[in-house]
């Protein structure tokens, strides 16, 4: 963002500016909310929360090169010659500056992504075929709330032709508000999964807290979605006759409108056809049936504007990933390792023991696996689950680690030869026995909730240490 103070003022609705004595053109070159990163030239947001306030931070803030900060009128005026434009609340003033912004400096198209899973990737896959033709910011990391959000739009160059923004939530009204701030052109929804339902408790209410990604969809704009998922369908039929939205559906079934034809999956990618105005075959650098749907709505995205199977195949092929999402790497004695430790539902879960059990050419395929958090009252049901689909599909060998996952290992431990399904209390003790029997013809999928940092273990691997 490049704007003046008058101007932050003017967007975030303020009316009022203090200190800012003969400064009017300053001219600010950025946003941050956090003293350690701010860069000089750049506008301070203090934010405030259960237990920190930012606006104690005002004179960190200066000394890195603050040119002005967002201040909430309830607080005390610091005495300090920095510019201050007076807000009723700085989290919401920082949300009307996305929008200001993005309104009065902005010309780009924007792509809004949400599901339970898959979303990160799929921003990831629409990012790299759009970038083929166009000028792309995108989420990154996970500023996919109502704090990120903002500020990736505020981070976006004037020349951005097109705006890819991941939309995460954890409860109803979330995705609303960040539709509302973004206005979609495009929107996408990869799926309904089981995610988060501690906070929404069924899925049905989840398909409909995701498509609330539809409430600030620009008149005439289209919604990409999953056509497998039956509560999506129920949900949308009154809601796109309400918005008149376009629909454009993608899935496996071959009634959708994209479909992934002759899949073929190695531990380095995926191969597929979609037979669309004749056949055209895609290749990524990511492995899974499931990663050959979430590109199709990348492909979707593609046609809509405008651009060619054969640029959209570049797109696709030379993607850069987001990190541990089937992250793939090399353990210190050459095994490989698949990393999909950022999160875990049973959805995911499933997903990716299949891929482990496509994948051939390997003398033993470990899956460690770690808790599914949030999942509300049916966790235990829902991690047993995972055991009985770990006894239809039959790794080689199952390391479990976390309270949760004892259900899995009840489910499990009985049908495996002994010893080949074990449970760990302590993620070191994990870390040393999948080191010590680690040969390098095999394969190690790692795959947790992001809580129980389940990474670590792939770092220990990597290195050939243990605890």
């Amino acid at each position: 963002m490049r704007a003046t103070v008058h101007e932050v003022s003017e967007w975030s609705g303020a009316g009022e500016i203090v200190g800012l004595a003969g400064n009017d053109d300053v001219l600010l070159t950025g946003v941050s909310t956090d003293t350690r990163k701010i860069q000089p030239g750049q506008l301070f947001v203090p934010l405030r929360g259960e237990r920190f306030d930012g606006h104690d931070y005002i004179r960190t803030a200066k000394d890195a090169g603050a040119f002005a900060a967002l201040w909430d009128r309830s607080v005390p005026l610091p005495e300090i010659d920095v510019p201050l434009v007076l807000v009723d609340n700085t989290l919401e003033a920082l949300q009307a500056l996305a929008v200001g912004y993005l309104n009065n400096r902005l010309s780009a198209k924007v792509v809004a992504i949400t599901g339970s899973n898959g979303k990160t990737t799929t921003k990831d896959l629409i990012s790299s075929v759009l970038s083929t033709r166009f000028l792309v910011h995108k989420t990154e990391g996970n500023f996919n709330n109502h704090i990120g959000l903002p500020l990736t739009v505020l981070s976006a160059a004037e020349n951005t032709e097109v705006l890819v923004l991941e939309m995460g939530m954890s409860g109803q009204g979330e995705i609303s508000l960040l539709s509302a701030m973004a206005k979609p052109d495009a929107a996408i929804v990869t799926n309904i999964g089981e995610s988060h339902l501690l906070q929404l408790g069924t899925r049905r209410n989840i398909a409909r807290a995701k498509l609330e990604i539809t409430d600030g969809l620009k008149p005439g704009g289209t919604l990409v979605y999953n056509g497998d998922e039956p509560l999506l369908e129920d949900e949308l039929a009154a809601r796109a006759q309400d918005k008149q939205i376009d629909l454009v559906t993608f899935g496996e079934n071959p009634s959708n409108a994209w479909v992934a034809r002759y899949i073929r999956v190695n531990s380095e990618g995926t191969q597929f056809t979609v037979s669309a105005e004749g056949d055209h075959s895609f290749e990524l650098p990511i492995p899974g049936r499931h990663n050959a749907v979430n590109a199709l709505a990348a492909i979707a995205v593609g046609r809509l504007f405008g651009l060619s199977f054969e640029d959209i195949g570049e797109g696709l092929k030379s993607a850069n990933l987001t990190g541990m999402r089937i992250e793939r790497s090399v353990a210190y004695n050459g095994a490989v390792v698949l990393n999909d430790a950022y999160n875990a539902s049973p959805t995911s879960v499933r997903a990716a023991i299949g891929l482990v059990a496509e994948l051939s050419g390997y003398r033993c395929k470990w899956i460690v696996l770690g808790d599914m958090l949030e999942l509300g009252a049916d966790e235990i049901a829902l991690h047993g689950e995972i055991g009985r689909y770990l006894n239809e599909t039959k790794a080689d060998r199952v390391l479990l680690y976390g309270p949760l996952s004892r259900e899995t290992f009840k489910e499990t431990s009985l049908n495996y030869p002994e010893g080949c399904v074990r449970y760990f209390e302590n993620k070191d003790d994990m870390a040393n026995d999948l080191i010590e029997e680690l040969a390098p013809e095999d394969l190690v999928l790692v795959k947790a909730s992001r809580g129980m940092r389940l990474e670590e273990i792939v770092t220990k691997i990597q290195r050939g240490a243990g605890g």
